[in-house]
């Protein structure tokens, strides 16, 4: 699905308005028809007090639509309009005066206005702010949130939450509606997916007020959300007549004195996820350790008994996933550098393989085209230089994924996978995953399946909606505390059966 700029959006209404023949007015009549809909279907009448709180643009036109669809069905209803400019949108008053023809009379709120009585019984509609919004809100708009957000009231933002600028950190953290549920009109916004602005809403869900689809379809994005839909068709099944060598061999490539588990979880995620062979390459200390823990895996030793020294692969693997537990002292560097030189093939660079590369950004030339990164936020610092926000942020991460022809993975609660000007948002995954050992797991996914013939591309990309969905099915059993690395990979085989559920069976088990 894609993610639209603020811009896209409003150019979307406008090619929807000239080519279906209507006027603005009646796209917002849809909107505010959809918003009530979805609220009538869950209160059902219920003797509850709704507060509508609306600005003086087209989110306020919104919400003073919905505010007489509620009336006409017998809500108890109390309306303010957050009179912060004098300017006004045209469809905002069309929508004010029906209102006031139907004898309903909003509370105007200035500057000088006292704050609005609010009970945490009420259910507060904030229709404030829009995307438009790009000046911080005056300070006593900004208290007139911040009393919202004490009320303890339940909080319905439509579109947005208010005070939230569609493409940077908000000015004033304390001056954002903090949302327990966001209502979006027709495409999801980055916004809910970035950790400094995401944190505004607890739940969102998108409403069709019926946009154009072609100029949708048509028009690219800078970034897309990843589901279900998206992953499918990147999935490679098995074929009947295959073997071992079908699926490709895979090198893991780490470790050190009392760090060999890392390098367990990922020649196991490795191996899980479906690679045909995979080969460890570690410590000579980690050898029995290793055999004794997953007799599937092969194991190659460095002659040094703690730290790799050289690395020596006696075959062309399809894929070299390198860095957990490594260590960077200086055999190891050297070590890794000379790799870089002669290997041809695709790799995965994880942990102190990243930290190397921050501290050596000369290395980066021999870095194969294609090759994937998985910082996590420290490890994304050292290699891209610190950062403003979560959008500028982004942006130098896309330069450096541009600069070295790499797929630079930005880990999170929706984990971006960026490559040249892309960014593709993950859905899945959960806090019980923020354990370690989880980012292990990660970078042995995306080498098993670089090993199978996945792109590198589709293989972070899918790899980081797999290892979401098993950790998510790992807490459905575990709970968020108990979830261990090793618990995702035991649920990677329910995650693949679970992305291949046909429709009609979910849809009976959800029932």
């Amino acid at each position: 699905m894609k993610i639209f700029t603020a811009d896209q959006i409003y150019e979307a209404d406008k090619f929807t308005i000239e080519k279906q023949q209507i006027s603005s007015d009646v796209l917002m009549e849809k909107a505010a028809t959809e918003l009530f809909k979805w609220i009538h279907s869950r209160l059902q009448g219920a003797e509850v007090t709704i507060q509508l709180f609306c600005g003086i643009g087209n989110n306020g036109g919104d919400g003073i639509a919905l505010a007489r669809h509620l009336q006409e069905h017998g809500y108890a209803i109390q309306v303010h309009v957050v009179n912060y400019s004098d300017k006004r949108s045209k469809d905002f008053l069309l929508n004010l005066e029906r209102l006031k023809d139907r004898k309903i009379w909003p509370e105007f709120i200035n500057h000088d206005s006292g704050l609005p009585e609010l009970s945490p019984n009420d259910i507060i509609v904030d229709a404030i702010f829009g995307i438009g919004l790009n000046r911080p809100p005056e300070s006593w708009v900004g208290d007139l949130i911040k009393h919202i957000n004490d009320s303890r009231a339940f909080v319905l933002a439509v579109d947005v939450p208010s005070g939230l600028p569609s493409d940077k950190a908000p000015w004033n953290k304390e001056h954002v509606v903090r949302a327990s549920y966001v209502l979006s009109f027709q495409v999801p916004k980055l916004i809910f997916f970035l950790p400094e602005t995401g944190i505004y809403q607890n739940q969102w869900e998108l409403l069709d007020i019926g946009l154009d689809s072609e100029f949708l379809g048509k028009t690219a994005t800078a970034y897309e959300l990843i589901g279900k839909p998206e992953v499918l068709p990147m999935y490679r099944p098995r074929l009947k007549f295959s073997h071992k060598g079908t699926y490709g061999h895979a090198v893991i490539v780490g470790g050190s004195y009392g760090k060999i588990g890392a390098v367990q979880l990922a020649s196991n995620a490795c191996l899980t996820v479906g690679s045909g062979l995979v080969t460890a390459f570690v410590p000579e200390c980690g050898y029995h350790s290793l055999q004794t823990a997953i007799p599937e895996i092969m194991v190659l030793t460095d002659e040094e008994d703690n730290t790799i020294t050289k690395i020596d692969i006696p075959f062309k693997p399809s894929v070299v996933g390198i860095g957990m537990g490594m260590g960077t002292e200086e055999d190891t560097v050297k070590a890794f550098s000379a790799l870089l030189k002669n290997i041809e093939t695709p790799m995965v660079i994880d942990a102190d393989g990243l930290n190397i590369l921050a501290k050596h950004p000369k290395f980066m030339k021999d870095v194969p085209k294609q090759s994937v990164l998985t910082p996590h936020p420290k490890e994304l610092e050292r290699l891209i230089g610190e950062w403003e926000d979560d959008f500028d942020k982004l942006e130098k991460a896309k330069t450096f994924a541009t600069k070295h022809d790499c797929i630079l993975l930005i880990k999170g609660a929706h984990s971006i996978t960026i490559y040249n000007t892309i960014g593709f948002v993950n859905t899945t995954g959960n806090p019980g995953m923020a354990t370690a050992g989880s980012g292990d797991v990660l970078t042995g996914m995306i080498t098993g399946l670089i090993a199978q013939g996945y792109s590198s591309l589709n293989a972070a990309v899918f790899g980081v909606y797999l290892h979401g969905l098993a950790g998510d099915m790992g807490v459905s059993h575990n709970g968020y505390e108990a979830l261990k690395a090793s618990g995702i990979i035991e649920n990677i085989g329910k995650a693949y059966m679970e992305l291949l559920r046909p429709p009609e069976i979910e849809n009976n088990k959800e029932a």
